[in-house]
């Protein structure tokens, strides 16, 4: 068995696991656009990764800007485009607490990140500034789509989920475990393991990071400290008719978010 680590180095089998509900996920952003925001075509995709959601969204017709740490997500990503799909996108290598074009600012119909991503970033200061950045270039009735799992910081053991996938005659393995969350600290440890085998192949991926955490105070919160207002909640099964009830609490949560009226842009 090969083993090798950082699983955003090898985007093909990223892919694999994260890539089965890339058409239902653009369904549910359409809707949610046209529901609540402006119905509008130009998109952003903060994190955009391997670039599944940026060319569903480009084949639909939508003008789509996307930006991602990872320069090897960005190739392949820009690989995976048509020749038509290229002439609507954009992809920049940044950061997302430091994403910022000024051509865009007021001018961003949607932004979206759904599985997670935004947890990587460790610091109240440099969420804040990711969500006020995004903020500035959406529109006035712009929406921010963000989905995060939420922590429940009475939680003593660690979490696990696993997903089986098919990718051509390989199979793709994922298990992630997520420690017990550090309410000091705010953060919780990773380890995801990728396992891929496959005619002459077995390969293992391990990856280790943090991720902050969020009960639901502290990120409405946030949300409000960045001058963002929450339209709707929804779970990860993106039914778009059926939002999260007040008072009701899951953890994994996709938030509608749009800019604050009472803030000033």
């Amino acid at each position: 068995m090969e083993r090798l680590s950082d699983w955003y180095d090898h985007p093909e089998y990223y892919e694999a696991i994260f890539g089965t509900d890339t058409a239902k996920e653009v369904d549910f952003l359409e809707e949610v656009n046209r529901r609540y925001g402006t119905g509008g075509k130009l998109l952003l995709e903060p994190a955009c990764g391997a670039g599944r959601l940026v060319a569903e969204a480009a084949s639909r017709g939508y003008r789509v800007v996307g930006y991602d740490l990872s320069e090897k997500m960005l190739a392949y990503a820009r690989g995976r485009l048509t020749p038509g799909q290229r002439r609507k996108v954009r992809l920049y290598p940044a950061r997302m607490q430091e994403f910022f074009l000024p051509e865009l600012e007021g001018e961003v119909d949607l932004a979206f990140n759904l599985v997670s991503t935004f947890r990587y970033i460790d610091s109240e200061q440099g969420a804040l500034a990711h969500l006020q950045g995004t903020r500035r270039l959406l529109k006035p009735e712009g929406l921010y789509v963000l989905g995060f799992h939420l922590t429940d910081y009475d939680r003593e053991t660690p979490e696990h989920e696993r997903w089986v996938e098919r990718m051509g005659k390989d199979t793709v393995v994922c298990n992630t475990h997520e420690g017990p969350p550090d309410l000091d600290l705010r953060r919780s440890a990773m380890r995801n393991r990728l396992r891929i085998t496959g005619p002459g192949k077995d390969l293992l991926i391990e990856t280790h990071w943090y991720f902050r955490t969020y009960d639901l105070a502290q990120a409405r919160r946030l949300f409000r400290r960045a001058g963002l207002e929450v339209l709707a909640v929804y779970d990860f099964d993106y039914r778009v008719d059926e939002p999260r009830k007040r008072g009701e609490l899951r953890l994994d949560s996709i938030f509608v978010l749009r800019p604050a009226k009472s803030r000033s842009r």
